[in-house]
């Protein structure tokens, strides 16, 4: 997986986290789960705002 990978990404932290609310998470949180996860494989210099939102919004409509 890498920081594209967004509804991918989603999924895996809405399995792993289901009690958490996506419209709450800060980005920091967000980018330490997504690098923690076993399938991911990029380094955190890849990341940006932009790529946290998307996996986010992913995120969020993964849960609605």
């Amino acid at each position: 997986m890498k920081w594209t990978d967004s509804l991918e990404i989603a999924i895996a932290l809405a399995e792993l986290h289901p009690e958490v609310d996506p419209t709450r998470i800060n980005f920091v949180d967000l980018m330490d789960w997504v690098m923690s996860l076993p399938e991911f494989e990029e380094d955190q210099s890849h990341c940006g705002e932009k790529k946290l939102e998307a996996i986010q919004q992913a995120w969020i409509d993964e849960v609605e």
